[in-house]
């Protein structure tokens, strides 16, 4: 049984997160760990404030912590009922550590990892993506499900392909996780930026077997120009629920376009989930 994590932050748990991550937890049948990054030293308070503003503040703390307290166990009994609800398998974890440690060492016995792109765990607010969710990406150890805050039940896949080691690695780390979704559209998707290339696939015949044998009614869609304009362009006019798989985020890895900028352009731009792996 494969064990997929989802994160939550529980002083504003992400409904979002909640729901796409049941809604794979039952896909891949998997067991679902709801991993809330209570960290000691992150307060929905500001510290600062109630230090210069009360004279006993060493109360004032030990009433607002346990506010803080009911916040996160109100959190985790909601994710508990969502899973019991939904009939799946399911244990809970409260990391009490620093937050993008624990959820790194979290990662390297985990399947995946499901998390929602304005996660922060910091009282200020940030643009997607956030610094935690960059950090994580950049050294995550299993492929990472990012999620807007909208939740959508996923009704396509597209599988983002440049011809390097890295998309390809993303796109068998999916079907690998999610081979129950053959049945639902699948679309594979490469840009090509020299306006002379051809239009076939780079090593077609090798990705195109290989894919016939993981999503045999899949499409194969090659655009010109330029990759960041053509992917997101050609994404944002879909009426449909997409999930978006590609490749490479670390710093060190060079793909020609499955860059980190990509990922963030994405992020940014488009109100889609996106299962990001990388080697």
């Amino acid at each position: 049984m494969k064990k997929f994590l989802a994160v939550f932050d529980g002083f504003n748990m992400s409904k979002s997160t909640l729901d796409y991550a049941v809604q794979l937890t039952k896909v891949a049948d998997a067991h679902l760990v709801g991993v809330f990054l209570d960290e000691f030293i992150y307060r929905s308070y500001n510290l600062v404030k109630v230090i210069k503003t009360y004279e006993n503040y060493g109360e004032k703390m030990k009433e607002l912590d346990a506010k803080d307290q009911k916040k996160r166990d109100a959190a985790a009994q909601k994710f508990q009922k969502a899973c019991n609800k939904a009939g799946i398998h399911f244990s809970i974890h409260r990391d009490k550590g620093f937050a993008i440690n624990d959820l790194k060492q979290e990662s390297m016995f985990a399947d995946l990892v499901v998390i929602n792109e304005f996660e922060a765990f910091t009282r200020n607010k940030q643009e997607s993506p956030t610094w935690f969710i960059k950090d994580l990406l950049r050294d995550v150890q299993c492929p990472v499900l990012v999620v807007p805050n909208n939740f959508k039940k996923v009704d396509k896949i597209v599988l983002l392909y440049d011809g390097g080691a890295s998309s390809l690695y993303a796109v068998k780390m999916f079907s690998y996780l999610f081979d129950s979704f053959m049945e639902v559209p699948v679309e594979v998707v490469t840009v090509k930026e020299d306006a002379m290339a051809t239009s076939r696939l780079p090593d077609n015949k090798l990705m195109r077997e290989f894919i016939k044998r993981h999503f045999p009614k899949a499409s194969f869609t090659v655009i010109k120009g330029t990759v960041k304009n053509q992917i997101t362009g050609h994404l944002r006019h879909h009426k449909e629920n997409e999930l978006v798989v590609l490749g490479a985020y670390r710093r060190s890895e060079f793909s020609r376009w499955l860059k980190t900028s990509l990922a963030d352009i994405l992020m940014t731009e488009l109100d889609t989930p996106l299962f990001i792996a990388h080697l």
